[in-house]
C-alpha cells in the first residue's frame, strides 16, 4: 500500500479535499478545461504569435499600395529682399545686387510630397502576401497544437482530483476497519484469550503507525492540490470547485485498431497543418526571391511647395526661389538591384528552406506514427492491467470476508486478518491507479491521433 499510494502522488499533481465553510462549486470536465484554457499564461502567449503572424499579412498587403509615400514640412522665419532697381519683383533674379532685408520678416512654409506605386514586379508582391498567409496558417495551427497539449494537462489534472478523491474515501473506510480490528484484539488482550499472541498486537501496531504516515501524508498532499486546482480556475479566496463527479471509472470508449488513430492523425494533427502551411511558405518566399532578379516598374509622383510672403516667385523657369515656389512631376520607371550575388544567395537560402520544410514533414510524419504506436500500447497494456486488477481486487475482497468471518468466530488469528486486509487496500488502490493510467492514455492517444478529448468525457 505504501508503495502504490507514495508513486501515485509523486508523479501527478494532487487535488483537493473539499474545506468546510466555503463555497464549493461542481465543474465538469468540459468546463474546467475551457476555464483553464481561458486563465493560461501560455495560451495567451501563443496567441499573441498568431496576432503577429496576421500582422506580417498586413504588412506584406501594404507593400502593394503607395509602399513609399513621405510627406515633410519646413518652417520658420526669414527676411525679405530690397532691391536698388526698378526690375519687376518676379525678375528679381537679374539683380546681382540683391539684398536681405533686415526689417522686413515672414513665415517660411515648404512642403514635399512623394509617391511610388508598384506595377509590375513579375509577381513578387503577390507571392511575399501568400508567404504571409500561409505563414499566419502555420502559426494558427501550432497554436491549436498547444491548446490540444494543455487540453490533455488538464484532463490528466480532473482525473487525478477523481482519484484523489476514491483515495481519500479509501482511507476513511480502511480507518474504520483498523479501528474495529483494533477493538477485536483489546477486547482479546482483556479477556485474557488462549490464541491471544502478544506478538500480533505489536505487528498491527507497527502496521497501524505507518498507515497512519501515509494516511497523513495523502491528507497533506490534498490540502496542497487544493490550492492548485483552485489556482488553475482563478478561483476566488471563498470558492472551492471540484468535479461534478465522485467516482473515478474507466472511459467506456472502446480500444480500435491502430489503423484507425494512424489514419486519423495523419489526416487532422494540426502539426501536420502547420507544416504544410510552412511548405507553402517557403515556397512562396522562394518564388519573390526569384522574381527579384528581374526589374519591376513603378509609378512615381512628386510634388514640392514653398510659400513665404515677402519673398516673390520668379517668372524664369530655370530660376527658382527656394522659399517660394510650386513644382510636380509625375512618370514611369524602372527598378533593377544589381547585387546579383546576394539575390542568388537569398534564393538559395529560401531552397534549402524549402526542402527543409520537406524533410521537415517526413519526419513529423514518422514521428507521429511511433507515438502512435506507443500510446496504443501503453492504452491496451493498462486496459488489461485494468481488468486484471479488478480480478485479483474481486478475489482480495472474498479473503477478507472470509478471514473477517473466521476471526469474529475465533478461528482466525490476526495475521492473516490483517495480511488480507493490507492486500484489499492495495488492490484497491492499485485498481483506481490502473484506471487512472488508462483514462489518461486514451486520453494521450485521442491527443496524438487528432481526435477530441472532451469526446471521452460523456463516457466516464
Amino acid at each position: 500500500m505504501k508503495k502504490y499510494i507514495s508513486a501515485f502522488f509523486l508523479l501527478f499533481f494532487l487535488l483537493p479535499m473539499i474545506s468546510i465553510g466555503q463555497d464549493t462549486v461542481k465543474v465538469s470536465l468540459e468546463s474546467f478545461i475551457e476555464r483553464g484554457i481561458e486563465n493560461s499564461g501560455q495560451i495567451e502567449y501563443e496567441q499573441r504569435k498568431v496576432a503577429l503572424a496576421n500582422n506580417q499579412i498586413n504588412q506584406a498587403q501594404a507593400k502593394r499600395y503607395l509602399p513609399q509615400f513621405q510627406l515633410s514640412t519646413q518652417h520658420g522665419i526669414v527676411p525679405g529682399v530690397i532691391s536698388q532697381t526698378n526690375l519687376p519683383e518676379d525678375e528679381y533674379y537679374l539683380d546681382p545686387e540683391l539684398e536681405n532685408d533686415w526689417e522686413n520678416w515672414a513665415v517660411f512654409t515648404r512642403a514635399e510630397v512623394s509617391a511610388v506605386q508598384p506595377i509590375f514586379a513579375w509577381g513578387a508582391l503577390k507571392n511575399a502576401v501568400k508567404a504571409a498567409k500561409s505563414a499566419a496558417v502555420a502559426a494558427q495551427k501550432q497554436f491549436e497544437k498547444e491548446k490540444a497539449n494543455l487540453r490533455l494537462r488538464l484532463f490528466e489534472l480532473y482525473q487525478s482530483y477523481l482519484l484523489t478523491n476514491e483515495i481519500l474515501v479509501l482511507l476513511d473506510e480502511a480507518q474504520n476497519q483498523i479501528d474495529k480490528i483494533e477493538r477485536q484484539i483489546e477486547e482479546k488482550q482483556e479477556k485474557g484469550d488462549a490464541d491471544f499472541d502478544e506478538s500480533d498486537l505489536f505487528k498491527f501496531k507497527v502496521f497501524k503507525s505507518e498507515f497512519d504516515i501515509r494516511a497523513a501524508e495523502v491528507r497533506e498532499e490534498a490540502k496542497m492540490t487544493q490550492r492548485i486546482w483552485n489556482y488553475v480556475l482563478n478561483a476566488e479566496e471563498n470558492t472551492v470547485y471540484v468535479p461534478d463527479t465522485n467516482f473515478l471509472d474507466p472511459v467506456s470508449e472502446k480500444l480500435r485498431e491502430i489503423d484507425y488513430y494512424r489514419s486519423h492523425a495523419l489526416a487532422n494533427r494540426s502539426e501536420i497543418d502547420a507544416i504544410e502551411a510552412g511548405i507553402d511558405a517557403a515556397e512562396y518566399g522562394m518564388k519573390a526571391q526569384k522574381q527579384k532578379n528581374y526589374p519591376s516598374l513603378f509609378i512615381g509622383l512628386r510634388g514640392s511647395f514653398a510659400n513665404t510672403p515677402n519673398r516673390p516667385r520668379q517668372s524664369n523657369p530655370f530660376i527658382i526661389n527656394n522659399s517660394n515656389y510650386a513644382s510636380g512631376s509625375f512618370g514611369f520607371g524602372i527598378r533593377q538591384n544589381l547585387d546579383f550575388l546576394s539575390i542568388q544567395a537569398d534564393i538559395q537560402k529560401g531552397r534549402i528552406q524549402y526542402r527543409q520544410a520537406k524533410y521537415l514533414k517526413d519526419a513529423a510524419v514518422d514521428g507521429i506514427v511511433l507515438e502512435i504506436n506507443q500510446a496504443y500500447k501503453k492504452t491496451s497494456l493498462s486496459k488489461v492491467k485494468v481488468d486484471k486488477t479488478d480480478e485479483a481486487h474481486i478475489t482480495s475482497k472474498k479473503w477478507l470476508r472470509q478471514e473477517q468471518l473466521d476471526y469474529d468466530f475465533g478461528m482466525g488469528d490476526t495475521k492473516d486478518l490483517v495480511d488480507a486486509m493490507k492486500k484489499e487496500l492495495e488492490l484497491r488502490v492499485q485498481l483506481k491507479r490502473e484506471i487512472f493510467n488508462f483514462n489518461n492514455n486514451i486520453a494521450e492517444l485521442y491527443r496524438k491521433s487528432g481526435l477530441r478529448i472532451l469526446e471521452l468525457s460523456n463516457q466516464n
